[in-house]
């Protein structure tokens, strides 16, 4: 059922780093964003890939987690992506991207959690030095970076706190809570 594949896509970041993802299962999930919804049908995004370990440190390198949490400065070594995929802005397409990074993302999430993995959305990069690690020619805008593994963590649910807090946590048993609001909070009567 799509609601318990939605339910199941969470933003992990903790990862058995020694489970391999092979090239082809990036290239099916970034067919599955060719196929997703694009503005004006500009399809102006294109995707670095990458499945190789050193290619992996040095995305890696350029990339901050999960800001809320202060005392944790990413997954580690062992716990980190086994891929990622870049995700840019072809300028000489479309002058920008609209909404279409957001789409073809959470379609790839999706299509990885169907597979049984898991990923995150990153888009805290170090854009300048990313570009220039992967070598990636100025008419390409940076827009998000994907990781993806097999998750080793917990991700839960929570519903927001009546403090309205909205920052995620984790506990000593390392399950990490995110709050939700209430459908009741985000439907407007008008």
């Amino acid at each position: 059922m799509f609601r318990d594949l939605v339910l199941r896509n969470r933003s992990y970041r903790r990862f058995d780093q020694g489970v391999a993802i092979e090239r082809s299962t990036l290239e099916e999930l970034v067919d599955l964003a060719r196929c997703s919804a694009s503005a004006a049908n500009r399809q102006p995004l294109k995707y670095i890939l990458s499945v190789d370990a050193e290619r992996n440190a040095v995305i890696f390198s350029t990339l901050a987690w999960a800001g809320y949490l202060k005392d944790w400065g990413g997954p580690a070594e062992g716990e980190r992506p086994s891929a990622y995929i870049v995700i840019l802005l072809d300028r000489d397409v479309s002058a920008n991207a609209g909404c279409d990074h957001g789409i073809a993302a959470q379609t790839i999430l999706l299509g990885a959690c169907e597979r049984g993995l898991g990923g995150c959305m990153l888009g805290a990069i170090q854009r300048d030095d990313l570009r220039k690690l992967l070598k990636i020619p100025v008419r390409y805008d940076i827009l998000l970076v994907v990781a993806l593994g097999q998750p080793v963590e917990v991700v839960a649910l929570e519903e927001m706190p009546t403090d309205g807090d909205i920052k995620y946590y984790r506990t000593s048993d390392m399950v990490h809570h995110v709050p939700k609001r209430a459908l009741r909070d985000i439907i407007l009567d008008l």
